[in-house]
């Protein structure tokens, strides 16, 4: 069993002071493999080059190695495309095909892979299984692993800790170390959030752990670090946070939709209500989309289904806003008054899961074609000014960014992705289609037409 580079010196980071440990790291001697150049990676290892350490990135993909050597991110986060090409000028940034190789070079191996759903609606840790065992058979004593993905609680311990004593034939907290850091980034921030906006949760394997993930991530986190007992409590922490979100969007998704019946505005209540410190009721939507928000819920209630513990409100979360674009599809087609559907053109504003970004991973405009498609419409375009294709989309299905071209001739237009650029669509602008605005960002005066909007009365 290949168990690393036996010439290579260990550098062992439990030996030294943060201070020295810094200088190492800033020096090359301790260097940084990022496995997973995406939505995670690639900022966190932005973060690390702003530091001054020395990064290897690492990704199976040859389209995003071949990006990555010109300085370049195919996740378009403000300040990776800098932060890579200043790292390759100042040669603190080496791209890696060879995961094995990328292990035996470092010392910390961050695996920054996603981890999404299966059809049964458990995790996928395929990809997290297979990083793991890449970086065993180079690991050598000292090393630190640090998994960073949102995991169901337990994945850190019962997961990829065996695999890697397995393969490497090491044990932890005596000849390396492992921690679980959870990425607490939002998309369009990223590099931000990691370095000024949240502090990092850390967690280890053990005391010697947490103690050599603190200091190590204290050098990007300038809010800090809480440590966090053990990783099964980390891997939950993270859960809660999106498990928050999601049930909060789903109040103020069937709080608009009572607003919408009782004839209140639902958005000025809301606003009311938020001045209240103790408020913070959450926007509703034509859906909730994304790797994070609608995955988290599922890696809690497919654990609390194993352990027969019941987590209804989580669930009825997940149900309502797993609704909304059925909801919304069939507020909007109301507006074509009586019109034949199968005889309509609908055109869908975002393809992105939310707005100002380009990731379509769970958009909700998904499943609004498919409802859609089910009341047989005569043709769907979608407009995004950020997501020029995808290959998810059937061929029936245009994508344009033109938005003249998506809605020339369209009978009816629903508004899913709540980009900056659509705020100030007026009547005008539109050419007179009636008009469903999924998120209610839409100024309702500026339409004297057929329009609806979710939270506002008819």
């Amino acid at each position: 069993m290949k168990r690393g580079n036996s010439k290579t010196r260990t550098v062992s980071a439990s030996r030294h002071n943060g201070n020295d440990l810094a200088r190492k790291v800033r020096s090359g001697e301790f260097k940084i493999a990022v496995y997973g150049l995406g939505h995670v990676g690639s900022p966190l290892a932005s973060a690390w080059l702003h530091a001054g350490a020395h990064v290897i990135g690492v990704d199976k993909s040859p389209r995003v190695l071949e990006n990555a050597r010109k300085g370049r991110t195919h996740v378009p986060e403000p300040g990776v495309n800098e932060a890579f090409t200043k790292g390759l000028k100042d040669k603190h940034f080496l791209i890696y095909d060879d995961p094995i190789k990328a292990s035996q070079d470092s010392y910390l191996k961050m695996i920054c892979v996603p981890v999404l759903l299966t059809d049964s609606f458990s995790a996928d840790l395929a990809a997290v299984k297979q990083v793991a065992s890449a970086i065993a058979h180079g690991l050598k004593k000292g090393d630190v692993v640090s998994l960073n993905p949102s995991v169901p609680p337990g994945t850190s311990e019962d997961v990829i800790l065996p695999i890697l004593e397995k393969a490497s034939g090491l044990k932890v907290e005596q000849d390396f170390y492992m921690i679980y850091n959870p990425e607490r980034i939002y998309e369009g921030r990223a590099i931000e959030d990691i370095e000024e906006r949240y502090p990092a949760i850390m967690s280890g394997a053990g005391p010697k752990s947490l103690e050599v993930g603190s200091r190590l991530y204290s050098m990007i986190a300038k809010k800090g670090v809480i440590r966090i007992s053990n990783m099964r409590t980390a891997e939950t922490e993270k859960l809660l946070e999106g498990v928050y979100r999601d049930v909060n969007i789903a109040l103020a998704n069937e709080m608009a939709k009572f607003c919408e019946k009782i004839g209140v505005d639902f958005w000025e209540a809301r606003d009311a209500a938020n001045s209240q410190p103790f408020s913070h009721i959450h926007k509703p939507g034509a859906g909730v989309g994304g790797a994070c928000i609608p995955v988290y819920p599922q890696f809690i209630l497919h654990t609390a289904d194993i352990q027969k513990v019941e987590c209804n409100l989580t669930r009825l979360g997940r149900n309502v806003n797993d609704s909304m674009p059925a909801y919304c599809v069939d507020q909007a087609v109301r507006l074509l008054d009586g019109a034949d559907v199968s005889r309509s053109t609908v055109t869908l504003l975002g393809l992105a899961f939310r707005g100002g970004v380009s990731d379509t991973r769970l958009s909700p405009t998904y499943k609004v074609i498919e409802e859609l498609k089910k009341l047989g419409v005569k043709e769907i375009r979608i407009h995004d000014p950020l997501v020029s294709s995808d290959p998810n989309l059937s061929q029936d299905v245009i994508l344009t960014s033109s938005l003249p071209q998506a809605i020339k001739g369209a009978d009816l237009i629903i508004l899913v992705a709540d980009h900056p650029e659509y705020r100030s669509l007026a009547q005008e602008k539109l050419g007179g289609i009636p008009v469903y605005d999924g998120r209610g960002i839409l100024d309702k005066l500026k339409f004297s037409g057929r329009f609806a909007s979710i939270g506002k009365p008819s």
